[in-house]
């Protein structure tokens, strides 16, 4: 297993539609294992796969980690696919690994049912609610475009992306100098 480095935002990866998975192999098991211990790493609750420069349908979360970096629940998704969603919208305060320190309330449906692989190839059906609810439906957003900022207004989504843009020009001033 591997810690991979996280594309922030604003990146071309982020905002593309990944690909479907056309079946679990070792290399998508490798994948999910790296991306688990990335997130852990990072001290995040989900993963997608955009969010390391792969645009394939994959996510890994985990919400009942403790502060201490006990690991919980992981479940670990290959083309998961929102099927239903409930009429009632609860509004969560959301963050992201791919738009560090960046945090403002969304708002979603307060429960989804989805269907996915898990990690053997196996069909899963689920439905969550709660914070497993919305950050899975958070890391479904990545794999299709769509980070967390775009559920906001526009001044609000431009301010935090060109905040996040002058970052990364600042950082990569840092490195070119040495």
């Amino acid at each position: 297993m591997a810690v991979l480095p996280i594309v922030t935002a604003p990146d071309p990866v982020l905002k593309k539609k990944a690909e479907q998975v056309p079946e679990v192999n070792d290399d998508i098991k490798a994948l999910l294992s790296d991306m688990a211990e990335t997130m852990y790493a990072a001290k995040g609750i989900g993963l997608a796969a955009p969010q390391v420069g792969v645009s394939l349908r994959v996510i890994v979360v985990d919400v009942d980690q403790d502060d201490r970096g006990a690991e919980g629940k992981l479940y670990k998704m290959v083309n998961p696919e929102i099927i239903w969603s409930s009429d009632e919208i609860k509004s969560y305060q959301e963050g992201c690994l791919s738009l560090p320190d960046q945090y403002e309330d969304v708002e979603r449906p307060a429960e989804v049912t989805l269907k996915y692989l898990d990690e053997t190839g196996k069909k899963e059906e689920m439905k969550v609610s709660g914070l497993l609810g919305i950050c899975i439906q958070h890391e479904i957003d990545h794999l299709n475009g769509t980070l967390f900022v775009d559920h906001l207004g526009s001044v609000k989504r431009r301010m935090i992306l060109e905040k996040l843009k002058k970052e990364k020009k600042k950082l990569a001033r840092q490195k070119k100098d040495g």
